[in-house]
């Protein structure tokens, strides 16, 4: 590990807007914060742009910026104590952990940014919209709760689409050109480090919002039928 690693691996662990693997978060936010103000959470938040940016588009929600790899965090989180931004916090854990630290009905909404889309379709129960991952998020969401996913990869986007329409889940929103089509600022005002990167080479960023129920409307059998066809006419 490089010299610069472990000194910001070291630094956050003076951070007290950083929690690594903590005990006794879980319905315990509202103490951080001292307040009762909706949860947002930014999931493979990287350098926590979107945590740092939303939480200064608004004041009155909290944000917690989620990621193991601690030495990116790092930006973000110092940025946030530089400006005195209350707010924002950040949870240094796997996202496969996060019934650990959150109570039912604790978080409102889950932003998803720039994720590894996991192009391999053999992977793709490691794609962080495949029903496992959202069965996860409804053990922590309110009913209903919004999940907000940006991403270059139309591979990606196509797939949560997909899965929405499968689950019968609620679209809000799905964008597949958010620079050319849209002036909202919480998608075009906001540029994370891997969004410059433009790694998918597909010179457009996509978006989708929709919502989660209580409970999905079907099992995976079908998803992956579907993901074994695609992997036959790939080969």
């Amino acid at each position: 590990m490089g010299q610069k690693k472990l000194i910001r691996f070291e630094a956050i662990k003076t951070f007290p807007n950083v929690f690594e693997y903590p005990e006794g978060m879980k319905g315990n936010w509202s103490k951080h914060f001292n307040n009762n103000h909706p949860i947002t959470l930014e999931l493979a938040c990287g350098r926590g742009e979107y945590t740092v940016g939303l939480s200064a588009m608004h004041p009155e929600r909290n944000f917690i910026g989620i990621d193991i790899k601690g030495n990116r965090m790092y930006i973000g989180a110092k940025k946030c104590l530089n400006e005195n931004r209350n707010n924002a916090a950040f949870l240094r854990t796997q996202i496969a952990l996060l019934n650990n630290y959150f109570d039912e009905n604790e978080v409102d909404e889950i932003w998803i940014t720039f994720p590894d889309p996991q192009l391999r379709l053999s992977k793709a129960k490691k794609r962080l919209t495949h029903p496992h991952f959202l069965r996860l998020y409804q053990q922590i969401l309110k009913k209903g709760g919004s999940i907000h996913l940006k991403t270059d990869s139309p591979d990606l986007f196509y797939f949560t689409k997909m899965v929405t329409e499968l689950y019968d889940l609620p679209i809000v929103d799905a964008n597949e050109d958010v620079y050319a089509t849209s002036n909202n600022q919480e998608l075009i005002g906001i540029k994370t480090y891997y969004e410059g990167l433009d790694i998918a080479q597909s010179n457009k960023v996509f978006y989708l919002h929709f919502k989660l129920p209580l409970a999905l409307s079907k099992d995976d059998s079908e998803l992956t039928k579907i993901i074994k066809e695609k992997i036959q006419l790939n080969k």
